[in-house]
């Protein structure tokens, strides 16, 4: 894997990113840390993860991931400088109080918020530091539409950039980027930006899978044009793109254990939607027919595609850790990838 450049920042990164986020949850420490040492054994050099982190999100495991990242790195002298380290900052609490006490995200949370990960992540500095979600009401996480009456902003996008540019100021922070952002966001950060001097993002997280490319609606074309890169999350989609529910769903008894399945919350999110599975199985069954497993075709959509830079995988075990690196070199006939886009036209984006 050849490393990429993201967006005009002097980060290089891997085109395969390890997120973090069941680690606290569903992986325990010592799992997690052999997680993160087989990954740097096999030339991965991007973590991701976030102060809210682990996921399910709940106040008992809040940090609780960052924590675990840090440990590694006091245990492992070294791999510290080996890695380019992203984390985020979370937007408003969307029913999490323990994460935001207001509703607002002021320029106080983002550096009481940075000096919190720091800390946990024993590190000096942040290589990528995130804006988690907007403030400002937008259509993601599920919410399809934007509706101006439900946005009530507390904190204008330049104090946010203000607060980001302070940090990077001070060395805590090297670059900055957003995530579940939309076109009008990212314009709008580089103009401000661009007007006033301040740290340009170099990226932008947000998912991207077969059941779910809102992002080639548009947001890819402000993004090339602008210079910021796409850190792609959920390649998978929850885990329905890898096959494991094709047979019982999510609700059965007999369902597989992972997040979809394990997890009451999880049922409420896009992905459980059950156009999302009847797609994630339309999916599926095409790429048995191509003789490739459901992940090596959803990964490689992702590993293949030029509008992303660096695809987040998140796993639970060293086997799908490896599986999902094994996929990295699999490439995807214009046959196939006529007939993926014939099975978009059809439902869409369901998970959307």
């Amino acid at each position: 894997m050849n490393a990429v450049r993201l967006g005009q920042s002097d980060l290089h990164v891997t085109p395969i990113c390890l997120g973090t986020m069941t680690f606290g949850e569903q992986v325990n420490e010592a799992a997690a840390h052999a997680i993160l040492s087989r990954a740097l054994e096999r030339g991965v050099n991007f973590i991701d993860t976030a102060e809210m982190y682990a996921v399910p999100a709940r106040a008992e495991t809040c940090g609780a991931t960052e924590t675990i990242i840090g440990n590694w790195f006091a245990k492992n002298p070294g791999t510290r400088e080996k890695v380019v380290l992203a984390t985020k900052v979370a937007g408003p609490s969307r029913g999490m109080p323990w994460i935001r006490a207001g509703s607002g995200m002021t320029a106080a949370d983002i550096v009481a918020s940075c000096d919190a990960s720091l800390r946990r992540l024993q590190t000096d500095v942040i290589d990528l530091y995130q804006i988690h979600w907007p403030e400002r009401h937008v259509p993601a996480f599920g919410i399809v539409y934007f509706d101006p009456a439900k946005d009530k902003p507390e904190t204008s996008l330049h104090e946010q950039l203000e607060a980001l540019g302070g940090l990077v100021k001070a060395g805590k922070v090297r670059h900055i980027g957003l995530s579940n952002e939309t076109p009008y966001g990212v314009h709008e950060f580089v103009r401000l930006a661009e007007q006033h001097g301040l740290p340009r993002v170099a990226s932008i997280q947000n998912p991207y899978c077969l059941i779910s490319r809102a992002y080639e609606n548009g947001l890819d074309e402000s993004c090339h044009r602008l210079g910021v890169s796409l850190l792609a999350y959920s390649p998978l989609g929850f885990g329905l793109l890898t096959g494991k529910y094709d047979a019982t769903g999510i609700d059965a008894p007999e369902a597989p254990q992972g997040r979809m399945a394990k997890f009451e919350s999880m049922k409420k999110q896009r992905w459980a939607r059950p156009e999302a599975l009847v797609a994630a199985r339309r999916y599926n069954a095409l790429a048995r027919e191509h003789g490739l497993t459901p992940s090596q075709m959803a990964l490689a959509f992702c590993y293949t595609k030029w509008q992303v830079a660096s695809t987040i995988i998140g796993v639970t075990s060293l086997a799908q850790l490896d599986e999902d690196l094994d996929a990295w070199g699999t490439t995807l006939s214009p046959e196939l990838l006529k007939a993926i886009d014939a099975i978009r036209w059809e439902i869409r984006d369901p998970a959307l």
